[in-house]
């Protein structure tokens, strides 16, 4: 229980975008998403018996776009639309992403007495998209930095200032890590 009075709580806010259009967002994502990823099942059947690579391809990219969609819109502030992260993140990725399917495929390879298959792709699938997370992120916070190498804490605005070491107002030198690169 909380040490505080009820008085000092702070009081819930109301969602950033009413509460039906976000729940709207959320469910024209999700079934956006769910059939961008029945149609990759279509497309690229797991045969019969088989290793589960589609599931495992969509989880992983899915993942992959998370990464992307969280530093546009938590870390970055590119995009600002309220709905974007319901719509985008919990709706289509969500929806696109199967995490139930991959537990159920799991099953699936330990019924089939695959014990070296399942672990497997029990380790791969979450070691994948966890790396799919981080990686999307880098990629992503590297291309709005222009791709500048060696520049300690660049931002979008500093990366031309930055890149020759000088501030542009007194000439002086900002703090450039000397990796011992010519340019």
């Amino acid at each position: 229980m909380s040490e505080q009075a009820p008085e000092e709580l702070p009081e819930p806010g109301p969602p950033a975008a009413p509460q039906a259009r976000v729940l709207g967002a959320v469910a024209a994502g999700g079934a956006l998403g769910a059939l961008a990823r029945y149609g990759a099942l279509v497309l690229w059947p797991t045969p019969r018996g088989g290793f589960p690579w589609t599931v495992l391809v969509v989880n992983v990219s899915g993942c992959a776009l998370i990464g992307v969609l969280m530093v546009l819109t938590v870390e970055r502030g590119r995009v600002t639309h309220p709905l974007v992260r319901p719509f985008l993140g919990v709706g289509v990725l969500g929806g696109f992403t199967t995490f139930s399917t991959y537990a159920a495929d799991v099953s699936g390879l330990l019924v089939r007495q695959e014990l070296v298959a399942a672990v497997a792709y029990m380790v791969a699938t979450v070691l994948a998209a966890l790396a799919a997370v981080w990686a999307g992120a880098a990629a992503t916070r590297r291309l709005l930095d222009g791709g500048v190498r060696g520049v300690c804490g660049a931002r979008d605005g500093d990366v031309r200032e930055a890149h020759d070491g000088r501030d542009g107002r007194d000439g002086g030198v900002r703090g450039v890590r000397d990796e011992g690169r010519a340019g």
